[in-house]
């Protein structure tokens, strides 16, 4: 077993490196949302998470990979971002975030609102048509940003994504999103939808910035699939 103390990034990281071997993953959830922890089941508490490490259950998650036309990739565990999402991601101050947690995005979110100019983004699942977009959200599971339920009906533990396709852009749209996040609301706002995809291309005219598991991920023209291995992860046991 391998064991991976921090956030989803860290997460991401250490699973990358130990993709198609035979070791199991487990959690130490010491990051800044956790997003897959909670996905997962996994305590947040450093001692109940050590228990689990002791006496949990295996079962098979199926990352994604995002790869960029120069051939480079880099694999995801919970999901991918692209958007307003990524740009405040992108700025955001390391030493900030490690000092404030998510209290930096909200310092940070006013400054971005007014910089951003939610440029139109082009999206493609399954080799279909070419959909414009405001924001795209390639997820793994349910949760965004902490135990915020975002994608209600994805299965992190099937192969394949859920993608939330927003047509709305603009300051106004994006504090509405952000609102609607602890309520739970965010895939009910007016030009959400909600689409299921084995692989996905997203591309622009201009820079449109891009973010992984809650890390920033560089920008677009970029493709989605999923990693050729699933990898073992310990959770609690029911």
């Amino acid at each position: 077993m391998l064991v991976a103390a921090g956030g989803d990034g860290t997460i991401a990281g250490i699973a990358a490196a130990m993709l198609g071997g035979g070791a199991r993953l487990g959690l130490l959830p010491l990051g800044t949302a956790d997003v897959l922890a909670n996905e997962l089941g996994v305590p947040l508490r450093p001692q109940a998470a050590a228990a689990v490490l002791l006496a949990g259950s295996e079962v098979m998650l199926h990352p994604g990979i995002a790869r960029w036309a120069d051939g480079r990739g880099r694999l995801f565990v919970q999901m991918l971002g692209a958007s307003f999402d990524a740009a405040l991601v992108q700025a955001l101050d390391p030493s900030e975030k490690r000092r404030l947690g998510r209290g930096a995005h909200l310092l940070e979110s006013p400054q971005q609102l007014r910089a951003h100019d939610f440029p139109t983004i082009g999206i493609a699942l399954d080799g279909g048509n070419v959909e414009p977009a405001a924001s795209v959200i390639i997820s793994q599971g349910r949760f965004y940003a902490g135990r915020y339920c975002c994608l209600p009906g994805a299965d992190p533990l099937a192969p394949g994504f859920s993608v939330r396709r927003s047509r709305h852009g603009g300051a106004a749209a994006a504090m509405l999103a952000g609102l609607s996040l602890p309520l739970h609301l965010s895939h009910r706002l007016p030009g959400a939808q909600l689409l299921p995809a084995r692989n996905a291309t997203l591309h622009a005219e201009c820079w449109v910035s891009a973010q992984a598991d809650g890390d920033a991920a560089g920008s677009l023209p970029l493709s989605v699939h999923d990693a050729q291995h699933a990898i073992p992860f310990v959770i609690p046991t029911e």
